[in-house]
């Protein structure tokens, strides 16, 4: 048992304070730390490190634990804090938004930091938490002498608009939105002056709601799809527009729509823009139905509505009424005053000395210095610079400004600087930004945000002719710097590091290069010499793969800019990534060019000639480069397009790729720098027709401008120069009612005058007041659209999550020991290289399993994976785990890891079977969970002929993939294990969504009876499936580590790793062949389906069987196959274990349903739409599996009338024709609809999981606490749950309390998924409720009418009458379950559906329509969805806003799995990708979920009315997964605006999901697409690479 005996002498120098050395006279070592208002103690202060994160001495060392560690790279935002510091040039305090993750500690010295514990909290007084100093900070009354609120505005409003689901990004979020409204830009008209500001310059509702549009690009949600956040952020900006209010849209006339003559008849889409501007304004002046308001009518029930606009402007009233305009100063309010003042109590004296910290302690961090001077910062260069006094010192010196590339570095490289500078603001030279007649010169440590609101300012001047050479330089400038990173990241990374880092992808590096820039290099070669500057032209700063021409002691002082001419010269951007928004490009180019008249030689004209022309890239090489041959094409050329296509075909001979290249992409990579090139002609012949126009009168004549055809007018712009959409919305619900379902057959309750509209129970119960007989008035809470139960801590970061738990005593940190290979043979673990890091306490591997007799194995339903993998066993994936080590510090624990040393013996990584193709080559399979389902006849024969009855058959045969996909979970996978009574009982505080097999397999690897382990789960921070099983060997390795040791020990995952190594969503690939009927009247209907799924499983088997089975159940979707064969088959791969993913295997299946009726489509020639509607189940039809449509057996089949109406509401037939038209008219922006329907089935297909408990208390308050078995990802599980109780106690909602899952309580639980959670702990609470009801009837009946229930509690007790229950419910036995393997019995009825014999899979379908329209960037792959509506039945909702909250998260998730959501692999298509089997994309650096600016720009979701179900409690319906396939409509739309661009000669062609931008564009088919593909390829059926 590899213990470090020299353990607790090591940990006395964990938290040794910075130490100045003799000679640091000259240096301050106590940096000053300000926090919530608070200066930090000098005994806290000297703890922070030289390498520490800010968030880390936030959590760790003033355990304030608001802010989360999503990510670690900046790219998520769950760590945004408020960085303020008081500006001396501008005589005011400056606030931004920064990434705690990345941000030095040290950084913040001299500043104010906000977290989210110092704006607003839960508590009464927030002044104890996070020291908050503010008019909030804890509850006042106002005028009225109401009760004030204690949350901040920004928290209450992300609260009352349902903006939190898991609640783990949410304090990420309400900081950035806190740093947004501190700006001035955010200032209405009524506050700027009061703050100082000109209130000539303050912004419109309109101007304040672009901006917030504009910047809230650094934060990740995974739950709720952005839309409530959204609303959430709008409602804090006055949202009454006047007339002046609406922006001024021009038409391409040039005349503003409200004033042109002909607006009643143009039907031009900035005239359409401009009528529904003013349509809201009219709405909103006659006010909207808002939850309960106007409304509208949908069949016999009215429809409660909460849209964008008039929720926004109720809400403007709660606001006011809850919190006075203070809270607009509350960021300026709780800056120190002593960072402020200017006398005696002023630090600034202190400020002024640089500070040295040197780190001491263990984790050996390095030296910090924050010199204040160019002198002192050049000597320090000049000192630790390679050749310098103190070169010897390893690593040698790094500047740090915003940490945004060394963090990363030293993070996920492990890179090591033992100097680190950080330049104070102090040194203007490197900091100023500032134009001079023909330059703009800026400081190499200026903000990148900085920068871009200097460009904005230079854009937004007063427009006189000497600014127009400012406004054009600063226009391409800003325009990159807007999608560069993300607000948080621009606040403080600067220009400088983004060119010494000379990353190949780089943004602005090819602007600069472009715009023909200089650097200005500055160095101190002699102590007592002055400073030494040298010019080199950016183009010529980059010398190779991450290498620059700069000396180790020089540094970039400033970038000089030239201006643009004011005419006639242009520079445009050009960038395209995964992700618009905070993503790295794939292709990056900045392009500028000259023109000039000229004489034409053979008829004595004139034409526009190419003066000078600088194109360069980013993305096309190891380096930034500039496209010499084909800039040396064009100079001199005639400005024309034939110039422009020979120079396409230069540049495509210049930057030829092969198919290997890093990066991969090599076509598509192509394609994009052409295509750059083409957009870029179009744009300057748009803006030389601007240059003449403006210019041209009788004294001057210029030569003709060259033509383009009106169908490429639309190639000009893109997206990098276009304002982001505002993202609106409609929300519709049925009018809430108290709807009974499956407990009056269950449980025997009555069906009472309950199922009514809940406004008709208001009345029956004022009717029944004004009778003599007193009455108890009725608490309704099922059907309510209450808020999140815990969303007001989610808002405060007072929510608590596994690492969050304070931490114990003796703590250990635990990291686990990975494999770096696969498919090899592990031969040995040398522990010993670790054991002699200070701080490394213990090593365990499957040796110490064995010491301690526990058991190594695990897995779900086989025992085929290992807690830690043996020596002598083969390596199955890079990443699986070998052991763990437990250390004083989690920094400390990692670099122990890393330092084990492994060995490995027959490595044949070449062998290892990573794709789908590859282990069907390899027949790699779990053949004994091949499933295969039959209905009707001999598909094979049926396939084989070409008429039936005389009528056409037609056939169609191919295959469809889809990629796999991360759950992307903001909070990683976190075990907290302790130990107690000597190590013989475990409490395991996990993040797990299965609390039973945590405690089964931590209880079976220490060799611990089950009943002395206890796994307690209070929240998670989402989960969606990917916490069910492969959370379980976080805990098993924490618990092993915590045994061992007798110690408490915390294993949370970094992203990175967590990505790597926990599976995802199954990739699968189907091979399919249907025949389809021609009825006489030229209706298609379905006759025959032979369809073939795979599925990716990965190493281990999982739970990819069952995901093979739903995904079998799924594959008919809503049509109806007379006759059908399919067969699923998992394969084994070297790819981790692959897992449960929201959908569960269902999605896959329905999208290959949907590919199929395309191709059916294109095959027919018919409409899709009414191709799916002609073959729809009708009821009493069958599906394949036995079961049958209608009332008694799955409920009300609504999906057809769901279609009919979405149709016609949504005028689908009439948007088809106009996105026909738009694209006739549009060569290179096309437009598509996707029109898809849905039914998912519900019950878990093992019949044993049906089942669920719950524990019941009923307290002597009157007060209730419920256990149930069911854990809290976001889904809102426990707020229904307190609903279902609060009803049936008729007691106030906030009545209820639902603490944590913990296996002590509730035994035996079944894992928190298949969207039955609700189904299953909403009936056991019931079944509870109803027992302890039942006992206290009689005390009822013996008191009053109007008794209370705390007085019927009272009286209970003290009559011995137990108030606690357990409640249990099952599913019935013919209402799940199904055997694969079970033959047709002899006698089963005939009048039975084929199949039947065999079970009811499902208790009922949760069903649903959507429809998303699109719009596509022919010339790069781009696109956005226009709108989105769906209708989903999900019975009578227990909570309506928290289930719209889950279809539209649901609805985002699903559209990210079919667009930009690509998992990458090592494998034949990314051979660049090592080793073999490897997983890239581990990162929001490389895997992009959608983001804010991704949303729907116009997004409603519906439910539907009068859809009670019989099946469930409440008679609602199970919603977590079935929207999730819904988002897959904007796949489709995408896939038919591709069709449009094919053009009508297309036909068939395999569109594979996800429809990344690279997908989308070779796709298209064009000319320059197929220039880049290659003659030597079939371009109509290239496909991009992809693991699948």
């Amino acid at each position: 048992m590899p213990i470090n005996l020299s353990y607790e002498s090591d940990i006395a120098t964990l938290n040794n304070a910075a130490q100045p050395s003799s000679n640091d006279d000259n240096y301050r070592s106590t940096p000053l730390l300000y926090i919530n208002s608070h200066r930090i103690p000098a005994h806290l202060a000297t703890l922070a490190r030289p390498n520490q994160t800010l968030l880390d001495f936030l959590r760790n060392t003033l355990h304030l634990t608001g802010s989360k560690l999503g990510c670690g790279e900046g790219g998520c935002g769950a760590c945004t804090v408020l960085l303020s510091r008081f500006d001396k040039s501008k005589g005011a305090v400056v606030h931004s938004t920064v990434n705690a993750c990345l941000f030095p500690v040290l950084g913040a010295d001299g500043c104010h930091v906000t977290t989210v514990e110092g704006i607003g909290s839960w508590r009464h007084d927030a002044n104890k938490n996070g020291g908050v100093n503010s008019s909030n900070g804890s509850a006042v009354t106002n005028s009225s002498g109401e009760e004030k609120d204690n949350l901040h505005p920004i928290q209450r409003a992300m609260v009352d608009m349902h903006g939190s689901q898991c609640g783990y990004c949410t304090p990420g979020i309400v900081m950035a939105l806190y740093g947004l409204f501190a700006q001035d830009a955010m200032l209405p008209s009524s506050i700027s002056g009061d703050n100082g500001g000109d209130n000539g310059n303050h912004k419109t509702a309109t101007q304040r709601h672009d901006y917030l549009e504009e910047h809230l690009d650094g934060n990740l949600c995974r739950c709720t799809g952005y839309r409530p956040i959204w609303d959430a952020a709008r409602s804090l900006v006055s949202c009454h527009h006047s007339e002046d209010d609406l922006e001024e849209i021009r038409g391409p006339c040039g005349v503003k729509c409200g004033e042109c003559p002909e607006r009643e008849s143009c039907e031009m889409d900035c005239n359409l823009e401009s009528k529904k501007q003013m349509a809201d304004v009219a709405a909103n002046d006659n006010g909207g139905g808002c939850c309960g308001g106007s409304g509208s009518e949908s069949g016999n029930e009215k429809c409660c509505s909460s849209s964008s606009m008039d929720k926004i402007q109720q809400y403007q009233q709660i606001i006011e009424s809850k919190h006075s305009e203070k809270w607009w100063d509350q960021p300026n309010d709780m800056f120190p005053d002593e960072l402020l003042r200017d006398d005696e109590k002023s630090v600034h004296d202190e400020l002024s000395t640089p500070l040295k910290v040197m780190d001491t302690s263990i984790h050996n961090g390095g030296t910090w210095y924050t010199p204040n001077t160019l002198e002192e910062l050049l000597d320090l260069f000049r000192e630790f610079s390679s050749g310098g006094s103190n070169s010897s010192n390893s690593g040698g010196i790094k500047m740090v400004v915003g940490n945004t590339e060394v963090g990363i570095e030293t993070k996920f490289k492990h890179a090591s600087y033992p100097t680190m500078v950080h330049p104070s603001k102090d040194i203007h030279t490197l900091h100023d930004i500032f134009s001079t007649e023909d330059y703009y010169h800026v400081g190499g440590c200026a903000a990148l945000g900085d920068l871009q609101e200097f460009c904005h300012s230079e854009m937004t001047s007063d427009g006189e002719e000497a600014n127009r050479r400012h406004e054009r330089t600063a226009k391409p400038i800003h325009d990159m710097l807007r999608w560069f990173a993300s607000t948080q990241i621009r606040n403080v990374a600067c220009l400088g590091g983004n060119l010494v880092t000379a990353s190949p992808i780089s943004d602005m590096n090819p602007m600069l290069c472009s715009l023909g820039a200089t650097l200005v290099l500055a160095s101190r070669p002699k102590s007592d010499g002055g400073v030494v500057r040298r010019n080199v032209k950016v183009s010529d700063f980059f010398i190779g793969y991450r290498t620059v021409e700069k000396e180790d002691m020089e540094v970039i002082e400033r970038v000089d800019v030239p201006l643009l001419q004011d005419r006639f010269e242009y520079c445009i951007p050009f960038k395209q990534a995964r992700r618009r928004e905070d993503d790295i490009s794939i292709v990056t180019s900045g392009m500028r060019v000259k023109l000039r008249p000229a004489a034409t030689t053979d008829n004595g004209g004139s034409h526009w000639e190419i003066e000078d022309v600088a194109i360069a890239f980013g993305g096309m090489a190891p380096k930034t480069v500039m496209a010499r041959r084909t800039m040396d094409d064009l100079i001199g050329k005639p400005f024309d397009s034939n110039s422009f296509e020979d120079a396409r075909k230069v540049l495509q001979d210049e930057f030829q790729m092969p198919d290997d290249v890093p990066g991969g992409q090599a076509q598509y990579r192509l394609t994009l720098a052409c295509s750059f090139l083409h957009r870029f002609y179009l744009n300057c012949v748009d803006e030389l027709t601007k240059d003449v126009a403006a210019d041209k009168t009788e004294a001057v004549s210029y030569p003709p401008v060259p033509l383009i055809e009106n169908d490429e007018e639309c190639g000009v712009g893109g997206f990098v120069g276009v304002k982001k959409p505002s993202i609106t919305g409609l929300q519709t619900y049925p009018e809430p009612k108290v709807a009974v379902g499956l407990e009056v057959e269950h449980l025997g309750m009555k069906d009472e005058s309950s199922d009514l509209p809940l406004a008709a129970v208001a009345a029956a119960a004022a009717k029944s007041s004004l009778s003599d007989k007193p009455t108890k008035q009725k608490n309704n809470s099922v059907g309510q659209p209450a808020t999140h139960a815990s969303g007001p801590l989610h808002c405060t970061g007072e929510a608590i999550y596994i690492d969050d738990i304070p931490a114990p005593a003796n703590l250990l940190h635990g990291s686990l020991i990975l494999a770096s290979k696969c498919h090899a043979t592990l031969a040995s673990i040398n522990v010993e290289p670790a054991l002699s890091i200070p701080g490394v306490a213990g090593i365990f591997t499957s040796e110490d399993i064995e010491k301690i007799g526990g058991d190594n194995k695990m897995g779900p339903i086989l025992l085929d994976d290992f807690t830690f993998l043996p020596v002598g066993e083969k390596v199955d994936f890079v990443g699986q785990v070998l052991g763990i080590v437990v250390a004083a510090s989690q920094e400390i624990a990692e670099k122990g890891a890393r330092a084990v040393a492994v060995e490995y013996t027959d490595d044949v990584e070449g062998k290892a079977i990573v794709s789908i193709e590859d282990a069907i080559d390899a027949e790699s399979f779990w053949t004994d969970f091949r499933h295969e389902m039959k209905r009707g006849g001999n598909v094979d024969e049926i396939l084989n002929k070409s008429e039936v009855d005389g009528k056409r058959l037609v056939i169609v045969e191919g295959s469809m993939r889809s990629g796999g996909q991360e759950h992307f979970y903001l909070e990683p996978n976190s075990t907290l294990a302790v130990p107690s009574e000597s190590a013989t009982n475990l409490t395991i505080y996990s993040s797990t969504q299965a609390p039973t097999k945590t405690q089964d397999f931590c209880a079976r690897v220490t060799n611990t009876p089950a009943a002395k382990v206890v796994v307690r789960m209070k929240r998670m921070g989402g989960g969606f499936g990917g916490k069910e099983t492969r959370s379980v060997f976080v805990a098993t390795a924490a618990a092993v580590s915590a045994k061992l040791m007798n110690r408490p020990v915390r294993v949370t995952l970094n992203r990175d790793t967590d990505m790597a190594i926990t599976g995802g969503r199954h990739a699968f690939l189907a091979k399919y062949k249907a025949g389809a009927i021609v009825e006489e009247d030229g209706t298609i209907k379905l006759h025959a389906l032979d369809v073939r799924l795979y599925n990716n499983g990965g190493c281990k088997f999982d739970l990819s069987g069952p995901v093979m089975d739903r995904a079998l159940f799924h594959v008919d979707n809503c049509y109806f196959w007379p006759n059908f064969h399919s067969v699923g088959t998992s394969c084994k791969t070297s790819q981790p274990p692959h897992t449960a993913f929201r959908g569960f295997g269902g999605p896959q299946g329905l999208l290959v349903a949907e590919h199929i009726m395309d191709h059916f489509a294109v095959e027919c020639n018919v409409s899709g739409d009414k191709l799916r509607r002609d073959n729809m189940y009708s009821l009493q039809d069958a599906t394949p599996f036995g079961m049958r449509f209608g009332d008694g057996f799955t409920g009300m089949w609504n999906v057809p009338a769901m279609w009919d109406r979405l149709e016609k509401e949504l005028d689908i037939p009439g948007r088809r024709q106009r996105a026909a038209e738009f694209n006739k008219k549009n060569k290179w922006v096309k437009r598509g609809v996707g029109f898809i329907p849905t039914k998912f089935g519900i019950a878990f297909t093992a019949k044993y999981m049906n089942q669920g408990g719950a524990l019941l208390h009923l307290y002597t308050d009157g007060t209730v606490l419920v256990t149930h078995g069911g854990t809290e990802m976001g889904q809102g599980l426990h707020t229904k749950v307190c609903q279902v109780a609060a009803q049936a106690f008729n007691i106030p909602l906030d009545h209820v309390y639902v603490n944590d899952s913990s296996t002590d309580k509730v035994a035996n639980t079944i894992p928190s998924a298949a969207s039955m959670s609700t189904d299953l702990y909403g009936m056991a609470t019931l079944d509870a409720c109803q027992q302890i009801l039942k006992r206290i009837q009689p005390i009822k009946d013996s008191l009053s009418p109007d008794a209370t229930l705390k007085e019927v509690a009272k009286k209970a007790f003290f009559e011995r009458i137990d108030l606690s229950a357990h409640g249990f419910f099952a599913l019935d036995n013919d209402r799940c379950g199904y055997d694969w393997n079970k033959d047709c019995p002899e006698g089963f009825p005939a009048d039975l559906p084929d199949n039947a014999w065999k079970g009811h899979p499902f208790n009922y379908f949760t069903q649903g329509v959507a429809m998303a329209e699109v719009e596509i960037d022919v010339l790069t792959g781009d696109h956005k969805t226009i709108s989105a509506d769906v209708l989903v039945d999900v019975g009578s909702s227990i909570n309506p806003a928290i289930d719209i909250g889950q279809i539209e998260g649901a609805f985002i998730q699903g559209m990210g799995w079919a667009t930009i959501e690509e998992v990458i692999y090592g494998d034949d298509d990314h051979t660049w990708v090592r080793p073999r089997a490897r997983m890239h994309t581990t990162g929001p650096g490389t895997y992009k979920i959608p983001a804010f600016n991704d949303v729907p720009e116009s997004f409603n979701s519906s439910l539907l009315e009068n859809a009670n179900n019989p099946f469930a409690v409440h008679s609602s319906k199970a919603v977590g997964e079935p929207p999730f396939f819904l988002g897959c409509s904007v796949f489709f739309a995408i896939k038919d605006a591709i069709i449009a661009a094919r053009g009508s000669g297309g036909g068939y062609f395999e569109f594979r999901l996800p429809a990344t931008s690279e997908r989308i564009r070779m796709a298209c088919s064009d000319d320059i697409a197929s220039e880049c593909i290659g003659s030597d390829r079939d371009q109509s059926s290239f496909q991009p690479q992809g693991s699948f």
